[in-house]
């Protein structure tokens, strides 16, 4: 029988928060073993997942990409191929894509207190396999790769078109002259129709409630000055705090003065649209700004496809489909050739990896977050989770640096195990602070914050910064050897 492998250090997930932390693993603790798992069989995470139309940030670059390698392409709000090429060619030039073993999928991870160590099961060409590891760092993002959410549509067998996902987007599928019907208000369905508009599609944006919607430019014109007269690093540096507070300003005004917010995002939209009644009928919601997470759109694209007449915008509910098209609660029939449901995600914490401590399942529900990235009561094991308000990069570096200090600490002193023990009567809130419907269908799901710190999820980068970079380490967790 082989002996099992051992490392130091598994990170899971070769997205841009697994790249990000093999990047610092080997800068701030050279001499450790660590690997990086990925259970598909090629680098980039949801970059190299989704290849529907017009697929693009909806953060801009400066902050969605890594501190330590400068975004410089032209574009701040770029497309899907030109990062994933940006993520790779970063892995490459660190050489962090030769410790990524592809296609290894962690099936489920067990601590055993005695051996001060996880066993890892692993899924790779059909068979399975187990490492061991000191410290279980999971980068796998925050949603199923595997299934979207799809909820029920009435009648959707009779449709005798297409109908397909965003998420799985076929390759062959040709929407020129065709009549294409979008579901969905979000940053997909945002993205998708300017996208299918400018394929020759004639295109329809159908929506149960509208959402706020932020027309940002496509290129940053202070980065591009910032560039001309700094060194690229401190050109990104200073781009980079500059978009940081922008995005901090505008977060905190939608939170405190929400009238304010709506009434510069309305009038955004009104002067894109040329129409003030558009922005009436479908792009003003009944809640706050940031009570669901902002769309953006670059250059308003949207907004330039709806009021060009390329695309159009239907705020209803569907009561059934019918064979060439769908019925809408108000006796409206759209009709369609191509109906792309863009109706969300689904969320799936840490990777739906089996857990559990001294054969204890520890379901992700049950757990509380320590610093936003470690979980009380569970030993030498931490998930990288960015941003809703902010660029998901920005948080998961500081989360992978902060991992990098404790097991520095951990390696000064000694000790072989570290755990965040909670205080006893710790109320208990819900992690996210949105509203949203892919948040709320997971709540079960999703594990807790406490009333104070460390325990909290703060969404705001230049607290979280100054605690994770420079706090104490051993606050509030327990260390033996």
């Amino acid at each position: 029988m082989s002996e099992i492998e051992h490392l130091d250090v598994l990170v899971v997930g070769a997205g841009l928060s697994g790249v990000g932390a093999a990047y610092r693993l080997q800068t701030m603790l050279p001499g450790r073993s660590w690997a990086v798992l990925e259970a598909r069989d090629s680098v980039g995470g949801t970059w190299d997942l989704f290849r529907y139309p017009g697929v693009r940030s909806d953060s801009d670059m400066m902050t969605l990409g890594f501190p330590f390698e400068p975004w410089t392409h032209p574009d701040a709000i770029a497309d899907g191929p030109t990062i994933l090429e940006y993520l790779r060619s970063t892995a490459h030039k660190h050489g962090i894509d030769e410790r990524i073993r592809l296609g290894h999928k962690v099936i489920e991870a067990a601590w055993t207190t005695a051996d001060a160590r996880w066993t890892v099961t692993v899924e790779h060409a059909g068979a399975r396999r187990q490492l061991t590891c000191g410290f279980l760092y999971l980068c796998s993002g925050y949603y199923d790769y595997e299934r979207p959410h799809e909820p029920e549509l009435p009648g959707v067998a009779a449709f005798e078109g297409e109908v397909v996902h965003p998420q799985f987007w076929p390759d062959e599928l040709r929407v020129e002259g065709r009549r294409v019907v979008v579901i969905g208000s979000g940053a997909t369905a945002m993205t998708l129709v300017p996208a299918l508009a400018e394929l020759g599609a004639d295109v329809t944006m159908l929506q149960r409630t509208p959402t706020w919607v932020a027309a940002l430019p496509r290129r940053d014109r202070v980065r591009d000055v910032v560039q001309r007269v700094l060194p690229t690093r401190a050109g990104g540096v200073v781009s980079r705090y500059k978009n940081v507070l922008m995005t901090m300003a505008f977060y905190e005004l939608s939170r405190r003065r929400p009238a304010v917010a709506k009434a510069l995002l309305s009038k955004g939209a009104a002067r894109s649209l040329g129409s003030s009644d558009l922005v009436d009928d479908h792009f003003t919601p009944t809640y706050d700004p940031w009570d669901q997470r902002l769309c953006v759109v670059p250059d308003g694209d949207l907004f330039e496809a709806v009021r060009d007449g390329r695309a159009h915008v239907v705020t209803d509910t569907i009561e059934e489909f019918t064979p060439h098209g769908i019925r809408l609660q108000s006796g409206t029939e759209l009709p369609a050739d191509v109906v792309v449901t863009a109706t969300g995600l689904r969320i799936k914490i840490a990777g739906g990896i089996a857990i559990t401590v001294d054969g204890q399942t520890r379901p992700t529900g049950d757990l509380t977050v320590y610093r936003g990235t470690m979980f009380a009561d569970v030993p030498n094991l931490a998930a990288c989770v960015g941003y809703v308000n902010a660029s998901w990069t920005l948080r998961a570096d500081l989360a992978s640096r902060y991992v990098c200090r404790l097991l520095a600490h951990m390696e000064e002193h000694g000790w072989r195990i570290a755990v965040p023990r909670a205080p006893s009567g710790m109320a208990g809130r819900p992690l996210l602070p949105l509203r949203s419907g892919y948040v709320e269908r997971a709540a079960a799901d999703l594990p807790r914050q406490g009333d104070g710190a460390p325990w909290l999820m703060r969404q705001n980068y230049l607290l979280d910064r100054r605690d994770m970079l420079r706090g104490d380490v051993a606050e509030a967790m327990a260390f033996s050897r």
